[in-house]
């Protein structure tokens, strides 16, 4: 009797499929088990959220002078002395007006007068800035602050844009009155698809796409000799899945040779000095490169160096302030010192 092969290899597979399926439940019969139920402290400690409604909120307090002081050490650096920022980081502050506050919406982004759209005139609830500061920054020790620091940074980065006093102390009590004084308070729309959720795909929304500029200008973006600043992309993802990033090791970006520097470059990446500093250019800070040319010859080079990365320091390479680093030990010093002469 002549049989479809096709049948055949058909019977086969399904007599496959059949096999797999029980093969799968005995192995998850074998971990029954295994596993238990996340605590509820486990469940606080991911649970940080913010929401607009403040739902979430932790309980706390912070003044603007003391955010002033915790701006100055850990924000300045990055974000300029007075949340100008600089070539890296576009600009927190500016762009809004009295008007701004009373009316809710910030004129600059109808008529695009300001030159670059700072956080302030863009972000419609300080629940959201409230919320990037404490699981996000700073840039080099994100979720160190504490909540009442939080707080404090928070109210300092408004007093600069106007919206509150210099006075002004910030709580779980009072933000929501705070709410009623952001600039944009007004300028966000809740008629599109993330909002109206009733399962259609938002493929015709018209709400903001009109009155278009003909071209987009990017006023902000990564340099290309900052790219390896934080590391390796590509070596910062879970070896679990696909991975992502540029593999910077394929191009010479760093070039050392003895074990010490070595050693330097990693005490560099362990302090987050790259955070800051490129290996060649300038990024925030002077790149490591330049470091090493200005100070070549010089006999107090490692002396006036080491000063300044104990106490910090400002003036030398322009406005930016370099914060402090006295939990550094001498020797690492030394060790980093050696590996940027040799760059």
């Amino acid at each position: 009797m002549y049989k479809w092969p096709e049948l055949t290899m058909l019977t086969k597979a399904m007599g496959m499929l059949v096999l797999a399926t029980v093969s799968l439940k005995a192995s998850a019969d074998n971990y029954s088990g295994v596993g238990r139920a996340a605590t509820p402290k486990e469940v606080a400690a991911w649970d940080i959220d913010v929401r607009p409604d403040f739902r979430g909120l932790p309980k706390g307090r912070g003044s603007v002078e003391q955010g002033q002081q915790i701006w100055d050490g850990k924000c300045a650096s990055c974000h300029g002395t007075f949340g100008e920022s600089n070539q890296v980081f576009t600009p927190i502050v500016g762009g809004t007006t009295k008007d701004d506050i009373k009316n809710g919406r910030v004129a600059a982004l109808t008529g695009n007068s300001q030159p670059q759209r700072t956080t302030l005139m863009k972000v419609a609830t300080i629940s959201t800035l409230w919320d990037y500061v404490n699981r996000a920054m700073p840039w080099n020790a994100p979720k160190t602050l504490t909540t009442d620091e939080v707080y404090a940074v928070t109210a300092y980065m408004l007093n600069m844009g106007g919206i509150v006093a210099d006075d002004f102390v910030m709580s779980d009590e009072n933000i929501a009155e705070v709410q009623k004084r952001m600039p944009n308070r007004l300028g966000m729309t809740e008629k599109h698809g993330l909002w109206q959720t009733n399962g259609r795909p938002d493929v015709k929304n018209t709400a903001c796409m009109k009155d278009c500029v003909k071209e987009v200008k990017i006023t902000s973006e990564l340099p290309s000799f900052a790219r390896n600043a934080n590391g390796n992309p590509v070596e910062q993802n879970r070896s679990i899945g696909a991975v992502r990033g540029v593999d910077l090791n394929k191009a010479a970006v760093v070039k050392v040779s003895a074990p010490a520097a070595e050693e330097g470059l990693k005490l560099a990446k362990q302090y987050a000095c790259i955070a800051c500093h490129g290996i060649k250019d300038k990024v925030v800070g002077p790149g490591f490169a330049q470091i090493a040319a200005k100070y070549k010859g010089d006999a107090n080079a490692e002396t006036s160096m080491s000063k300044k990365i104990k106490l910090g320091g400002s003036g030398a390479w322009g406005d930016i302030p370099m914060p402090p680093q006295g939990h550094v030990k001498d020797s690492e010093i030394k060790t980093m010192l050696d590996w940027i002469m040799r760059q």
